[in-house]
Protein backbone atom coordinates (compact mmCIF):
# COMPACT_ATOMS: atom_id res chain seq x y z
CA UNK A 1 0.00 0.00 0.00
CA UNK A 2 1.71 3.28 -1.38
CA UNK A 3 2.30 5.89 1.65
CA UNK A 4 -0.14 8.54 2.02
CA UNK A 5 0.39 11.48 0.49
CA UNK A 6 0.62 14.89 3.12
CA UNK A 7 -2.82 17.22 2.89
CA UNK A 8 -1.95 20.97 0.94
CA UNK A 9 1.76 19.76 -0.05
CA UNK A 10 3.81 22.99 0.23
CA UNK A 11 0.76 25.35 1.62
CA UNK A 12 0.43 23.60 4.81
CA UNK A 13 4.10 22.85 5.68
CA UNK A 14 4.69 26.95 5.56
CA UNK A 15 1.03 27.45 7.41
CA UNK A 16 2.75 25.41 9.90
CA UNK A 17 6.08 25.89 9.92
CA UNK A 18 6.39 29.82 9.26
CA UNK A 19 6.48 30.76 12.78
CA UNK A 20 9.29 28.55 13.46
CA UNK A 21 11.56 29.56 10.40
CA UNK A 22 10.75 33.30 11.56
CA UNK A 23 11.94 32.72 14.92
CA UNK A 24 15.28 30.96 13.58
CA UNK A 25 15.88 33.98 11.05
CA UNK A 26 14.83 36.92 13.55
CA UNK A 27 17.57 34.69 15.83
CA UNK A 28 20.50 34.71 13.14
CA UNK A 29 19.88 38.52 11.97
CA UNK A 30 20.14 39.55 15.74
CA UNK A 31 23.50 37.68 16.19
CA UNK A 32 24.36 39.56 12.99
CA UNK A 33 23.01 42.61 14.08
CA UNK A 34 25.09 42.91 17.19
CA UNK A 35 28.24 44.48 16.48
CA UNK A 36 26.75 47.02 14.23
CA UNK A 37 23.96 48.32 17.26
CA UNK A 38 26.83 48.61 20.13
CA UNK A 39 28.67 50.81 17.43
CA UNK A 40 25.00 52.53 16.93
CA UNK A 41 24.24 52.77 20.42
CA UNK A 42 27.23 54.03 21.60
CA UNK A 43 28.21 56.21 19.88
CA UNK A 44 24.60 57.70 20.01
CA UNK A 45 24.50 58.02 23.58
CA UNK A 46 28.18 60.14 23.11
CA UNK A 47 26.18 62.41 20.62
CA UNK A 48 23.36 63.05 22.74
CA UNK A 49 25.67 64.28 24.97
CA UNK A 50 27.72 66.78 23.00
CA UNK A 51 26.74 69.95 25.17
CA UNK A 52 28.11 68.73 28.15
CA UNK A 53 31.80 66.80 26.72
CA UNK A 54 33.76 66.16 23.52
CA UNK A 55 32.95 62.86 22.45
CA UNK A 56 35.86 62.72 20.31
CA UNK A 57 39.10 63.70 22.31
CA UNK A 58 40.29 64.63 26.09
CA UNK A 59 42.65 67.64 26.24
CA UNK A 60 45.56 67.83 28.34
CA UNK A 61 47.80 69.74 29.39
CA UNK A 62 51.48 68.88 30.26
CA UNK A 63 54.68 70.64 31.68
CA UNK A 64 58.39 69.97 31.14
CA UNK A 65 61.77 71.47 31.50
CA UNK A 66 64.46 71.59 28.91
CA UNK A 67 67.72 73.62 28.56
CA UNK A 68 66.89 77.51 28.64
CA UNK A 69 66.88 78.91 24.75
CA UNK A 70 68.62 82.46 24.57
CA UNK A 71 66.57 85.26 23.10
CA UNK A 72 69.89 86.18 21.50
CA UNK A 73 69.43 83.03 19.38
CA UNK A 74 68.29 83.40 15.93
CA UNK A 75 64.51 81.75 15.28
CA UNK A 76 65.77 79.04 12.97
CA UNK A 77 68.47 78.01 15.59
CA UNK A 78 66.32 78.68 18.37
CA UNK A 79 63.40 76.54 17.05
CA UNK A 80 65.10 73.61 16.11
CA UNK A 81 67.18 73.42 19.22
CA UNK A 82 63.42 73.41 20.89
CA UNK A 83 62.46 70.48 18.63
CA UNK A 84 65.52 68.69 18.85
CA UNK A 85 65.15 69.16 23.25
CA UNK A 86 61.24 67.71 22.59
CA UNK A 87 61.68 64.90 20.47
CA UNK A 88 59.27 66.22 17.91
CA UNK A 89 59.25 65.93 14.30
CA UNK A 90 58.28 69.42 11.65
CA UNK A 91 55.93 71.44 13.14
CA UNK A 92 52.55 72.55 11.65
CA UNK A 93 53.37 76.11 12.22
CA UNK A 94 55.91 78.22 14.80
CA UNK A 95 55.66 81.23 16.16
CA UNK A 96 58.53 83.59 18.51
CA UNK A 97 57.98 86.39 20.06
CA UNK A 98 60.56 87.48 22.76
CA UNK A 99 61.73 84.28 24.83
CA UNK A 100 58.97 82.25 23.99
CA UNK A 101 58.78 79.81 21.14
CA UNK A 102 55.01 78.38 19.77
CA UNK A 103 55.30 74.62 17.91
CA UNK A 104 51.58 73.85 17.01
CA UNK A 105 50.92 70.55 15.34
CA UNK A 106 47.62 68.72 14.47
CA UNK A 107 46.54 67.73 17.79
CA UNK A 108 49.18 69.23 20.18
CA UNK A 109 50.89 72.71 20.90
CA UNK A 110 54.19 73.81 22.51
CA UNK A 111 54.90 77.01 24.30
CA UNK A 112 58.51 77.14 25.23
CA UNK A 113 59.57 79.63 27.28
CA UNK A 114 63.15 80.67 26.69
CA UNK A 115 64.41 81.60 29.81
CA UNK A 116 63.88 79.36 31.91
CA UNK A 117 63.21 76.06 29.50
CA UNK A 118 59.91 75.58 30.56
CA UNK A 119 57.81 74.10 28.17
CA UNK A 120 53.62 73.82 28.20
CA UNK A 121 52.25 71.19 26.17
CA UNK A 122 48.41 71.23 25.71
CA UNK A 123 47.11 68.88 22.92
CA UNK A 124 44.42 66.10 23.12
CA UNK A 125 43.72 62.68 22.32
CA UNK A 126 41.16 60.39 20.43
CA UNK A 127 39.14 58.44 23.03
CA UNK A 128 39.33 54.75 22.93
CA UNK A 129 36.51 53.69 20.38
CA UNK A 130 34.12 56.31 20.71
CA UNK A 131 36.38 58.31 18.16
CA UNK A 132 35.76 55.50 15.74
CA UNK A 133 32.53 54.96 16.77
CA UNK A 134 31.61 58.43 16.48
CA UNK A 135 33.07 58.68 12.85
CA UNK A 136 31.10 55.62 11.61
CA UNK A 137 28.03 57.07 13.02
CA UNK A 138 28.63 60.31 11.17
CA UNK A 139 29.17 58.08 8.05
CA UNK A 140 32.77 59.85 7.43
CA UNK A 141 33.34 57.41 5.16
CA UNK A 142 30.75 58.29 2.56
CA UNK A 143 29.83 56.00 -0.20
CA UNK A 144 30.86 52.73 1.16
CA UNK A 145 29.59 52.85 4.74
CA UNK A 146 26.25 54.57 3.41
CA UNK A 147 25.62 50.85 1.35
CA UNK A 148 26.57 49.21 4.98
CA UNK A 149 24.07 51.71 7.20
CA UNK A 150 21.49 50.54 4.78
CA UNK A 151 21.93 47.51 5.21
CA UNK A 152 21.69 47.39 8.49
CA UNK A 153 18.82 49.59 8.67
CA UNK A 154 17.07 46.78 6.89
CA UNK A 155 17.92 44.69 9.39
CA UNK A 156 16.42 46.55 12.00
CA UNK A 157 13.11 46.66 10.12
CA UNK A 158 13.79 43.04 9.85
CA UNK A 159 13.99 42.68 13.99
CA UNK A 160 11.14 44.73 14.67
CA UNK A 161 8.79 43.42 12.50
CA UNK A 162 9.50 39.51 12.47
CA UNK A 163 9.25 40.49 15.97
CA UNK A 164 5.68 41.35 16.06
CA UNK A 165 4.52 37.54 14.58
CA UNK A 166 6.78 35.40 16.86
CA UNK A 167 4.48 34.56 19.66
CA UNK A 168 1.23 34.01 19.17
CA UNK A 169 -1.74 33.84 22.03
CA UNK A 170 -2.12 36.49 24.72
CA UNK A 171 1.48 36.95 24.91
CA UNK A 172 1.22 38.22 20.94
CA UNK A 173 -0.40 40.82 19.40
CA UNK A 174 -3.78 39.67 20.88
CA UNK A 175 -3.05 41.24 24.48
CA UNK A 176 0.33 41.16 26.06
CA UNK A 177 2.23 42.44 22.66
CA UNK A 178 -0.17 44.73 21.79
CA UNK A 179 -0.18 46.87 25.04
CA UNK A 180 3.65 47.23 24.60
CA UNK A 181 3.62 47.77 21.03
CA UNK A 182 0.95 50.99 22.11
CA UNK A 183 2.84 52.01 24.63
CA UNK A 184 6.33 52.07 22.42
CA UNK A 185 4.72 54.14 19.78
CA UNK A 186 2.92 56.47 22.53
CA UNK A 187 6.22 57.84 23.26
CA UNK A 188 7.39 59.49 20.44
CA UNK A 189 3.62 60.36 19.60
CA UNK A 190 3.64 62.08 22.92
CA UNK A 191 7.07 63.89 23.11
CA UNK A 192 6.40 65.51 19.87
CA UNK A 193 3.29 66.69 21.33
CA UNK A 194 4.15 67.60 24.16
CA UNK A 195 7.38 69.50 23.18
CA UNK A 196 5.98 71.24 19.81
CA UNK A 197 7.41 69.57 17.14
CA UNK A 198 9.85 70.83 14.81
CA UNK A 199 8.29 74.16 14.66
CA UNK A 200 8.15 74.72 18.19
CA UNK A 201 11.26 77.15 18.07
CA UNK A 202 9.49 79.09 14.85
CA UNK A 203 6.18 79.75 17.14
CA UNK A 204 7.71 80.51 20.45
CA UNK A 205 10.36 83.28 18.72
CA UNK A 206 7.35 84.40 16.64
CA UNK A 207 4.94 84.65 19.82
CA UNK A 208 8.18 86.69 22.19
CA UNK A 209 8.55 89.30 18.96
CA UNK A 210 4.64 89.90 18.77
CA UNK A 211 5.08 90.42 22.59
CA UNK A 212 7.32 92.75 22.16
CA UNK A 213 5.68 94.77 19.34
CA UNK A 214 2.22 95.10 21.88
CA UNK A 215 4.61 96.08 24.54
CA UNK A 216 6.48 98.83 22.35
CA UNK A 217 2.37 100.06 21.21
CA UNK A 218 1.13 100.23 24.88
CA UNK A 219 4.44 102.36 25.82
CA UNK A 220 4.04 104.58 23.06
CA UNK A 221 1.16 107.04 24.12
CA UNK A 222 3.21 107.85 26.94
CA UNK A 223 6.74 109.00 25.37
CA UNK A 224 6.60 112.53 23.88
CA UNK A 225 5.47 113.43 20.41
CA UNK A 226 7.78 113.31 17.80
CA UNK A 227 8.73 116.94 16.33
CA UNK A 228 7.48 118.70 19.60
CA UNK A 229 10.30 121.88 20.07
CA UNK A 230 10.53 123.40 23.56
CA UNK A 231 9.82 126.85 23.57
CA UNK A 232 13.05 129.15 23.63
CA UNK A 233 14.46 132.48 25.78
CA UNK A 234 13.74 135.83 24.90
CA UNK A 235 16.89 135.99 22.80
CA UNK A 236 15.53 132.93 20.69
CA UNK A 237 17.58 129.98 22.12
CA UNK A 238 16.86 127.70 25.53
CA UNK A 239 19.49 128.49 28.02
CA UNK A 240 20.07 125.65 30.78
CA UNK A 241 18.79 127.40 33.27
CA UNK A 242 15.29 127.74 31.68
CA UNK A 243 15.53 123.38 30.87
CA UNK A 244 16.83 123.62 27.19
CA UNK A 245 19.32 121.26 25.63
CA UNK A 246 22.62 122.65 24.84
CA UNK A 247 22.41 119.99 21.75
CA UNK A 248 18.97 120.32 20.70
CA UNK A 249 18.42 121.69 16.91
CA UNK A 250 17.56 125.10 16.99
CA UNK A 251 14.13 126.10 15.92
CA UNK A 252 13.67 127.00 12.02
CA UNK A 253 14.16 130.30 10.90
CA UNK A 254 11.76 130.93 8.26
CA UNK A 255 12.75 133.23 5.42
CA UNK A 256 11.64 136.52 4.85
CA UNK A 257 8.23 136.76 2.18
CA UNK A 258 9.53 137.26 -1.32
CA UNK A 259 7.76 140.92 -1.93
CA UNK A 260 9.75 142.12 1.36
CA UNK A 261 13.11 141.09 -0.33
CA UNK A 262 12.59 142.70 -3.65
CA UNK A 263 11.70 146.21 -4.45
CA UNK A 264 8.57 147.40 -5.48
CA UNK A 265 8.59 149.01 -9.26
CA UNK A 266 8.36 152.54 -8.07
CA UNK A 267 11.27 152.13 -5.65
CA UNK A 268 13.47 151.34 -9.03
CA UNK A 269 12.18 154.16 -11.11
CA UNK A 270 14.54 157.00 -10.96
CA UNK A 271 13.20 160.64 -9.97
CA UNK A 272 12.37 162.72 -12.27
CA UNK A 273 13.83 165.77 -12.72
Amino acid sequence: MAAEQPRGGLRALVAKRWRGWLRAIHRDVGYLAVGLTLIYAVSGLAINHINDWDPNFKSYERERVIAPISADVPDDAAIAAARTALGVGTPRSTYRAGDEIHLEYDYKKFVIYGDTGTVIEQGRQPRFLLRVANWLHYNRGKRAWTYIADGYAVLLLYLAISGLFMIKGRNGLRWRGAILLTLGISVPIGYVSWSGGPQAANRAAQKKAEQAEREAGAAAPDAEPAGEVAPSGAGGDATEEEGGDEFARPPVRRAPPVDAMMPTVDAMTPPSP
